[in-house]
């Protein structure tokens, strides 16, 4: 198909994964949905955020995006030739609730319910995700995640869903990339709702574990037999040199990119070098008895994109979006990088997986997402020949059977993303999609990835 040297034929590759790994594809409301202002959905942060001059670099918005809630049809069938095996959606909270609490939408269930039996006919497991950054407005208005009493209405709404659909539902992730909900959102002002407090960063991550568990306990009370779990994007961290203060630089980062949520999730508690730093950063933590109390997740996903190198220098560093991370500063990756900027270090995904299971397992692993943006030709020929994201994907699913030959407990990968869709604040200039789309037509298009893919599912499955 393509002449990149790095590409691992879909057959040989096959041959280096266990036949029971799950392989699929993932998606999130706000980025394909559209459809902002149907069937009773309430405003969400998103919408608010891409209202205000500035926010979106190429001034666009989620409002029709892919118009998957009409099309979702054509999408599962568009899955189901492509042979996923799994498909990771997540639902939109102002779909269910419009004000963050109290009434229930009634159409915004029914289109889950339509989303989850389609997929069920197709033979696709669903999993869905019940947080993936679009919070109802309404409670941004009343404090947002920074504020306690968020975590109590996001398990109101977990038990709302999981009543719905817990009986076709088996895995639930609860909370999509927290630390990107926290920080990017509350202290480096680049995603909804844009805030520039690190304080106020801190304390929505401490919301967000305390979401986690007490959706997790709604979950489990409303759906017998479901396995909970959430999405996080860990990574792995270098220190630049071996100087003690690029090493601290490291520790800092780590503490609250990664150890506040592994910690936080897995084990109920939270780093004193990260409540620490909240404290140095101008916060009070409100720390209570039994806030993070609760099971461990029956599994845990892991979005992987990039590494991060670190200096405590400002020689060749720029500032990190991490609240309360000082003397971290983020070294300025060197070619090859993706479209977004980001260096690919494909053996530091498996050191990643190695590291949360010797730390954290044992506990059953889910790539929750993996994927590149890359400048993509056009479509010709009915043919979009992405040589560049099947050598991402062959590199990364290459690094991801090292780990799990190390005895890493790999379940299931899902690859960022679906479809081309808008990459909130870059908007509609950077594709992650397998599949092309024409934002002027809707048409979809499977690029040559999406086939490379969909002959890796199909070598896998039939070694079952």
């Amino acid at each position: 198909m393509t002449d990149h040297p790095t590409i691992v034929p879909p057959i040989e590759l096959a041959q280096r994964l266990p036949a029971s790994l799950r392989l699929g594809t993932a998606t999130s409301s706000y980025q394909i949905e559209g459809a902002v202002r149907e069937d009773g959905r309430g405003p969400s942060i998103w919408d608010t955020f891409c209202d205000r001059p500035g926010t979106i670099d190429d001034g666009s918005s989620g409002a029709v995006a892919c118009d998957h809630y009409h099309r979702w049809a054509d999408d599962v069938a568009l899955m189901h030739e492509l042979g996923m095996e799994s498909y990771r959606f997540s639902i939109a909270w102002p779909r269910i609730q419009p004000e963050g609490r109290g009434r229930t939408e009634e159409r915004g269930l029914a289109f889950y319910d339509r989303l989850v039996d389609g997929l069920l006919a197709a033979g696709i497991e669903p999993v869905p995700t019940l947080y993936h950054w679009d919070l109802p407005q309404a409670l941004q208005d009343e404090g947002g995640w920074p504020e306690r009493d968020t975590a109590g209405r996001f398990a109101d709404y977990a038990n709302i869903v999981a009543e719905r659909l817990g009986d076709r539902v088996t895995r639930w992730a609860t909370l999509n990339e927290p630390w990107c909900t926290s920080h990017l959102g509350y202290h480096a002002g680049a995603h909804a709702p844009g805030h520039t407090d690190a304080a106020e960063a801190m304390a929505a991550a401490y919301t967000l574990l305390r979401a986690h568990h007490l959706a997790d306990a709604a979950i489990r009370a409303a759906a017998s037999g479901a396995e909970v779990g959430a999405a996080l994007n860990v990574t792995t961290i270098h220190p630049r040199g071996d100087s003690e203060g690029d090493a601290d630089a490291a520790r800092a980062l780590d503490a609250v990119r990664n150890r506040w949520w592994l910690d936080g999730i897995v084990n109920g508690t939270v780093p004193n070098d990260a409540v620490a730093a909240w404290e140095a950063a101008g916060g009070t933590p409100d720390l209570r008895d039994g806030d993070l109390s609760g099971q461990r997740p029956d599994w845990l996903g892991i979005n992987y994109y990039y590494s991060e190198t670190v200096s405590s220098s400002s020689e060749g560093t720029q500032p990190l979006p991490d609240a309360c991370c000082a003397p971290a500063r983020s070294v300025v990756p060197e070619p090859p990088l993706t479209a977004m900027g980001w260096p690919m270090d494909p053996a530091a995904f498996a050191d990643l997986l190695r590291r949360v299971h010797r730390e954290w397992g044992p506990l059953p692993l889910v790539i929750t997402e993996n994927g590149a943006a890359f400048d993509d030709p056009p479509v010709t020929a009915g043919r979009v020949e992405d040589a560049d994201r099947i050598g991402y994907l062959s590199d990364h699913l290459s690094a991801l059977a090292d780990a799990i030959d190390d005895g890493v407990p790999v379940e299931g990968y899902l690859a960022w993303s679906f479809m081309d869709n808008f990459e909130w604040a870059r908007g509609y200039e950077k594709r992650f999609g397998i599949v092309h789309v024409d934002y002027d037509t809707q048409v979809r298009t499977p690029k040559d990835s999406a086939r490379w893919y969909a002959e890796l599912v199909a070598a896998v499955r039939a070694r079952r």
